[in-house]
């Protein structure tokens, strides 16, 4: 019964997502994006993470991460809006330039993040379940990706992008109904499991600002400026960032009480395991999702990072070579480092991105006059992102 509601779910949601009337919607295609980009990759590990290191405080410490977040993106909707009225001035056109190129940096970090992630996931439920395979199948990922950049470019990849979101929403929405249901089942047993945490003080918030980048990515609809008015872009920001929060919270809420410590592992893969437990249809879904979402978002990666570096070097490196660095790194970071690695160090790097546009915020407040108390608000947003760049931590 369990395994036929999972499925329905799955299939309901396919269909409503795939409903002309809500996929041609303007705010609805202009959420996608930053929607899919927030829950893509960290729904895959970050709740196993959270769950080991927090116990029965995962959700207190989600809903922190998640606010964190809001507030950085509180801090880039107002920057939508101030440049739609008026463009930069001096100092923080130089902050814009600066931003940007963090941002390039960031994406070749978060590209080698969603294919070592895949690689994980592509060989788990293989008789080639280890690290070397799993970077084998990374390394020939990359090397798709460059060659498809390099001859037909990525607009042909890039459709794959709605159906590999709609799949991983619905894939998302029948894991949720199968953990609700394992939850209802140890609520009736009365076998509900509050664990310690086993982190405590500042090397659980080094833990947390480390983890930045699994709720990143509602940065997005900034950049989607030829396709969508600033209203609309700061609507589907806020949207993307509601929806998010709520999916990340009920995932967690349910995840936190129903494992014992000992069934809670902490590899990038560790979901699959005690998913099994809920569902045995799960695993499979899950390896699904993880494909088809991580190939998708590296693509759409790459192709901004080398369309950043083209136009910060105003084509002196161009769109091509831009790829070929970025492989090049990426391989490094898959045979040099590991996950949580990458992980840590994808969110340092989107975490500086995010303090220097609240810097910027604070910047264009200034400039139109806008309250102290909100100058205030974005300096601190910048602080509390720079503190992620020096504090975060590296799973263990």
């Amino acid at each position: 019964m369990q395994t036929l509601g999972i499925a329905l779910t799955v299939l309901v949601l396919m269909g409503v997502l795939a409903w002309p009337r809500l996929a041609k919607a303007p705010l609805w295609k202009a959420t996608i994006t930053p929607l899919a980009s927030i829950i893509g990759s960290g729904f895959l590990v970050l709740g196993p993470i959270l769950a080991q290191a927090y116990g029965g405080w995962t959700p207190v410490m989600m809903a922190g991460l998640c606010l964190f977040a809001y507030a950085i993106g509180g801090a880039i909707r107002f920057n939508i809006l101030a440049l739609d009225h008026a463009p930069h001035t001096g100092r923080t056109q130089v902050l814009e330039s600066l931003s940007s190129w963090v941002l390039s940096f960031a994406y070749i970090i978060s590209v080698a993040y969603y294919l070592n992630l895949l690689g994980s996931f592509a060989v788990s439920l293989t008789p080639f379940d280890t690290v070397t395979w799993a970077r084998i199948v990374t390394t020939a990922v990359f090397m798709v990706i460059l060659t498809v950049g390099w001859t037909k470019g990525f607009a042909a990849l890039e459709r794959m992008e709605q159906v590999s979101v709609a799949l991983k929403l619905a894939i998302i929405g029948g894991l949720l109904f199968g953990l609700a249901w394992f939850f209802a089942g140890k609520v009736q047993e009365n076998a509900l499991v509050l664990s310690p945490a086993r982190l405590t003080g500042w090397g659980s918030v080094g833990l947390l600002l480390g983890l930045l980048v699994t709720v990143q990515g509602f940065e997005t609809s900034r950049y989607l400026g030829h396709d969508y008015s600033a209203a609309t872009r700061v609507r589907s920001m806020r949207l993307a960032q509601w929806l998010s929060t709520g999916i990340y919270m009920i995932y967690v809420v349910l995840m936190a009480y129903v494992f014992l410590p000992e069934q809670i592992q902490t590899s990038e893969t560790a979901i699959i395991d005690m998913m099994a437990l809920v569902a045995p249809v799960l695993p499979a879904l899950l390896v699904l999702a993880a494909l088809a979402a991580q190939f998708s978002a590296a693509v759409a990666d790459t192709s901004g990072a080398g369309g950043l570096i083209e136009e910060l070097t105003k084509g002196r490196i161009s769109v091509k070579t831009g790829y070929a660095v970025l492989v090049g790194l990426g391989l490094a970071l898959t045979w040099f480092s590991d996950i949580f690695q990458i992980i840590a160090w994808a969110s340092k790097a989107f975490a500086a991105y995010y303090s220097l546009q609240a810097l910027i915020a604070a910047g264009l407040a200034l400039r139109d006059k806008k309250s102290l108390w909100r100058v205030a608000f974005f300096g601190l947003v910048a602080v509390l992102a720079g503190c992620a760049v020096i504090f975060g931590s590296v799973v263990e």
